[in-house]
């Protein structure tokens, strides 16, 4: 962006999970909705876990549905089709198999945080989804993790000390029950100049009509 570029710069919070399928997706439809109507966003990615209290062998994907929302085999099949075709249309791969698996993401959360003190939130979180929902990895795994740090372009050493010190635990505690305090509780919920919220992912012309209306009442 070059520093005579007229245009406002939007804010954008997101909050979303990374082994949540609808967030990737919904990401993907905003960055169109960017591209679409030439806006400049500046985007943050805040915390929340899905599941919570996942141990740390995580639970097969489809047991997990099953469990959660009494989903049958069927359904759940038809889910992953959806979403396959998506994100296919979006340019992201899902790769779901029988194997798949939920797991803990206190642990990606933690790095997340870590990775916004050194402007690199946005990549990290980018490559995370790709490392589980493409690559079909387990992201609450630390050498996992540190993969995604080398592909976000983060220095590995620092990222493990992160890690292993447990020094943004309690800040993702902290931004995870300031989402929550304010109704969030599901995934993505995105935020718009900190007055529009948009849950769920709604497509690319409901992003770029909330963009429009943003940029008018910046004009």
């Amino acid at each position: 962006m070059s520093t005579s570029d007229p245009r406002p710069v939007l804010q954008v919070d997101i909050v979303s999970d990374v082994v949540c399928p609808w967030c990737i997706v919904g990401f993907r439809q905003l960055d169109l909705a960017l591209q679409q109507q030439q806006v400049l966003a500046r985007l943050r990615w805040h915390p929340f876990e899905l599941n919570r209290t996942m141990p740390p062998e995580g639970q097969n994907l489809r047991a997990h549905i099953a469990e959660k929302y009494g989903s049958t085999d069927e359904q759940s099949q038809q889910a992953r089709d959806r979403l396959t075709a998506l994100g296919s249309e979006l340019g992201f791969t899902f790769s779901f198999n029988d194997e798949s698996r939920i797991v803990n993401t206190f642990a990606a959360h933690q790095l997340l945080d870590w990775a916004e003190t050194q402007g690199r939130q946005h990549p990290l979180k980018l490559a995370l989804f790709e490392v589980y929902f493409t690559q079909q990895k387990d992201v609450s795994d630390t050498a996992v993790l540190i993969e995604a740090v080398s592909a976000a372009g983060l220095n590995l050493d620092d990222a493990l000390a992160a890690l292993e010190s447990g020094a943004h635990a309690a800040s993702v505690r902290e931004k995870q029950q300031f989402w929550t305090s304010r109704g969030i509780s599901s995934v993505p919920s995105m935020v718009f100049g900190g007055k529009y919220l948009l849950t769920g992912a709604q497509g690319t012309e409901t992003y770029a009509q909330v963009l429009q209306r943003c940029l008018a009442e910046a004009a």
